[in-house]
């Protein structure tokens, strides 16, 4: 690499043009946007995390072009804020959804964000550089550097996005918490990401480093010298005689001689004694974050590191099969279905990126097979075949749940079956596990009385014995289709073409009432509008906004196609489709399911969190789901406006955001949305009515907004959520586990809504040994309690087995609240110690295992929609120059 004090003029004329982005006219180190409203102008972990993985990103594209694309051109990116939307239109083509791919930034930012916040990480200061303890905040960076190319190589990229953020926090902090900057270095430190190089010229414990400064403002505090140092926080480690705090309101320890601080974490003054020196940390943390970005790559490779970042428009697929015997046709359905997939989208950006299989019979389910190779997966599928009969429940949500664990966020998960489930007391951990997960199941039912073979029934079944396929299905976004034997090809092409990325249109009346039509919008975003209807229907219409009308004859009409497989309704409408409010009216005998989706890039991302505002970072704790009691922000990210239909003219405006309750769609409120950076980012925040917060009725999203020409826009979000009564943190130990060993594990709960008694249930999937020393606990309003776990790992468990342990709340037997989950990933791995993070040679694929400690993060505070985005300062528009410089030197 560079040394640190090469002029600029060394470095050529092509570099030194690209450089010149990175010079802004002024502008944290504070954990995400939500910070702002403390330090406004600062850039903060989110901003830093976010910009260099889409200036890698960006390289990539200028390095491998797209196929039966023109390449991408560097100049067209020079002098603009760098967008997710752009980069993908650019690169896959206009109108590519980029919502996986800014759902795991969101998943990174998060990671990174939590390590100011979650008990564990928030106060140690070798996971952010303080107290002198900068060798020791080396090796865990490395270490979670580690382990997310070990947890990426396990194709367990959730747990990998986690372990980065993680790593990514700590590197920020080391520029803005330590005096490197104050040193006068222009670029990131040459070994700090590089194990087997030492740290040399650190400050010893008898080296004053610090005078005293009874300001805010501390500029010249730093004694002359050329150690590196870096401050105390608080008082866990205590502050040595002469040394440098971190400094701010918050910092008990820049209370004591030498007073001040150095911190350059933000703008303001009261937080940041070196505010003034706030944007030249900034600098280098991007320029160092991008390095750690082309470590990953190069150890990965693109296609690992795409898939780290999910830098496709493609989802994954993922097949849960009933394998008894009478599910032959079923089977065969499944592979023709996969086929058609694979084929279809194979060598295309829409080409799935992993594959998920998971059998399941009665009594056992699984294994799963997990895999980024259709062929292989191909290959596996067509090897199962339709064995043995049994009673007709089977283990289905067993079988789903174990997908559930291996399928990205934001998936498809279709399940084959006829049967109903023996594990039904599964279903509200599976319903919050795909909520978690982000991930919408479809379950394809061919339920057939007249049939007898191949499936045994000791019992008269009850008629309602598949609701908890219903539940699953309504807490997912997913849908049940019932079916029969000769039909299900047909459905099962219908469902698989819901992997294109299509939203679900929002219907004013979610129950179908007799003389009462259905009502949905279209705008001029949306195509391949199609109109499902699925029961005992007797007759239906369709009205367009002109007045049109079509019936339930098969065939083309004057709207568009229909088609009928049995129970199972389709209309494809004409392309393009009318704008305006359309009707469907359904006569049936029970109760008919109606779905209308369509096609379109604009859609939007979202999560919860909590204003964090009385500590030295303050920011937004993030939550999978609101909590009881507690004041929180719904954070919205609008994706595809960048592929707007007129690129040149105004961008949509969104408003507010309708609240409905879940089946009925009741309107529970409406809160008003406020925008959040430039408008091209599409970010919004707005505060849940305490109303909201008291209930447990399940709740939907719709945001409504107007196009540039003031027409409606109406986006739904594809899953509901809800209001938990409690407060659940799980945490891990440090590192991965080992085969043989005993894990110890770290429970929090906490009420903020009133007294509660609440019943703990634990469990480990595989299933491992668990213990607890907590099963029933009492609190009141605004109090927690602490418990601890063991898990025990088999010493013949296989290396990059995942685990997942949950831990279920219940507020007594009879209490209506649901209950409340957590859920912690943790990889199992062998000891590897002779593993290392060698220098990278830019252009390999290779990959080695690699093993060490560093903390776990809770995925249940970690997971849901991007959030995050650069302010609009110039300087953050394309930042591509120092990525040359990587290829300079070695690093």
């Amino acid at each position: 690499m560079l040394p640190a004090d090469v002029p600029l003029s060394h470095l050529g004329p092509s570099v030194l043009l690209l450089l010149q982005l990175l010079l802004p006219p002024a502008s944290a180190f504070f954990p995400n946007i939500w910070s702002l409203l403390a330090a406004p102008g600062s850039i903060t972990h989110q901003d830093l995390t976010e910009e260099a993985a889409l200036n890698v990103t960006l390289q990539l594209f200028l390095e491998q072009p797209p196929p039966g694309r023109p390449p991408l051109r560097l100049e067209d990116f020079l002098g603009r804020t760098l967008l997710a939307d752009d980069l993908f239109a650019a690169y896959f083509g206009p109108g590519s959804p980029s919502r996986r791919f800014r759902a795991a930034l969101g998943e990174v930012s998060r990671a990174n964000a939590a390590q100011d916040f979650l008990p564990t990480s928030k106060n140690d200061p070798d996971l952010h550089f303080d107290a002198e303890r900068l060798g020791q905040g080396r090796t865990r960076l490395v270490e979670a550097l580690r382990e997310t190319v070990a947890a990426a190589r396990a194709l367990d990229y959730t747990l990998a996005r986690q372990r980065l953020g993680a790593a990514l926090h700590a590197l920020q902090d080391f520029y803005s918490h330590s005096n490197w900057v104050e040193l006068g270095r222009q670029q990131p430190h040459p070994h700090l990401l590089w194990p087997r190089q030492e740290l040399r010229s650190l400050a010893q414990v008898d080296n004053p480093t610090c005078s005293d400064c009874e300001e805010l403002s501390c500029p010249g505090n730093l004694l002359t010298f050329t150690l590196l140092t870096s401050g105390y926080f608080g008082t866990h480690p205590p502050k040595p005689p002469g040394k440098c705090s971190h400094g701010g309101h918050f910092d008990q320890s820049s209370s004591q001689p030498p007073r001040g601080g150095i911190n350059k974490d933000s703008t303001s003054p009261g937080f940041s004694p070196h505010h003034m020196l706030h944007l030249q940390a900034a600098k280098l943390a991007l320029l160092a974050s991008i390095q750690a970005f082309n470590l990953l790559r190069s150890r990965l490779g693109d296609s690992g590191f795409s898939r780290l970042l999910d830098i496709t428009p493609a989802s994954s697929l993922s097949f849960v099969l009933d394998t008894t015997g009478s599910m032959g046709e079923e089977i065969n359905a499944a592979k023709i279905q996969a086929r058609h997939i694979v084929e279809q989208r194979r060598g295309t950006p829409m080409e799935p990126t992993h594959y998920v299989l998971v059998p399941f019979h009665d009594p056992g389910f699984g294994p799963v097979f997990t895999t980024s190779d259709p062929d292989h997966f191909w290959q596996q599928l067509n090897e199962m075949h339709a064995l043995g009969g049994g009673d007709e429940p089977e283990m289905c949500l067993s079988a789903l749940e174990l997908a559930l664990l291996h399928t990205p966020p934001l998936s498809d998960i279709f399940v084959f079956t006829d049967a109903s489930p023996k594990d039904a007391f599964l279903t509200n951990r599976v319903e919050s596990l795909t909520q978690e997960r982000r991930c919408r199941v479809t379950f394809l039912v061919t339920e057939d009385p007249s049939r007898a073979q191949g499936r045994a029934r000791r019992e008269v079944l009850s008629p309602l014995r598949f609701e908890p396929y219903e539940a699953v299905a309504l807490a997912s976004g997913g849908e049940v289709i019932f079916t029969e034997d000769q039909y299900i090809q047909d459905v099962a092409a219908i469902a698989g073409d819901s992997i294109a990325d299509l939203v679900t249109l929002p219907l004013e009346s979610r129950v179908v009432v007799a003389e009462r039509p259905l009502v949905f919008r279209v705008d001029g975003l949306l195509q391949k509008v199609t109109v499902r209807i699925h029961g005992e229907v007797s007759s239906f219409w369709i009205r367009n906004p002109a007045g049109v009308f079509q019936g339930q004859e098969e065939g083309e009409g004057p709207l568009g196609h229909t088609r009928r497989f049995g129970r199972f309704w389709m209309m494809s409408v004409n392309d393009p489709p009318q704008s305006g409010t359309w009707e469907i009216q359904v006569t049936a005998k029970g109760t008919p399911r109606v779905r209308v989706q369509a096609q379109t890039s604009l859609d939007f991302l979202f999560h919860f969190g909590i204003p964090m505002e009385d500590g030295p970072h303050p920011g937004l704790y993030p939550l999978t789901q609101p909590v009881a009691g507690l004041q929180t922000q719904l954070l919205v990210e609008v994706t595809g406006l960048g592929s707007r239909g007129n690129p040149g003219g105004p961008l949509p405006h969104f408003s507010h955001v309708v609240l409905r309750g879940v089946p009925q769609g009741a309107e529970l409120g409406q809160v008003p949305l406020e925008p959040r950076g430039p408008p091209e980012r599409g970010l919004f925040s707005a505060s849940l009515p305490p109303t909201l917060l008291s209930t447990s009725v399940p709740f939907s999203l719709e945001l409504v907004g107007q196009d540039g020409a003031g027409r409606g826009l109406h986006r739904a979000a594809p899953q509901p959520c809800a209001v938990v009564p409690v407060l659940l943190e799980l945490s891990g130990p440090p590192g991965f586990l080992a085969p043989g060993t005993t894990a110890p594990l770290s429970l929090r709960i906490a009420s903020f809504s009133g007294p509660q008694d609440l019943y703990l249930r634990t469990s480990a999937k595989p299933s491992f040994a668990l213990t607890s020393n907590l099963s029933r606990v009492h609190l009141e309003q605004n109090e927690s309690a602490w418990g601890r776990l063991w898990l025990e790992v088999p010493d013949t468990v296989a290396s990059d087995s995942m685990v997942m342990v949950t831990v279920t709340a219940k507020d007594g037997e009879a209490s209506t609240m649901p209950p409340t989950h957590a859920f912690l990933r943790l990889l199992v791995r062998a000891p590897a110690p002779q593993d290392q993070l060698p220098a990278p040679a830019y252009s390999t694929d290779s990959v080695r295992n690699t093993s060490s400690p560093a903390s776990h993060l809770s995925t249940s505070l970690t997971q849901g929609g991007a959030w995050g985005g650069l302010l609009g300062n110039p300087w953050w528009t394309t930042f591509v120059g120092m990525l040359l410089l990587l290829s300079l030197g070695p690093w």
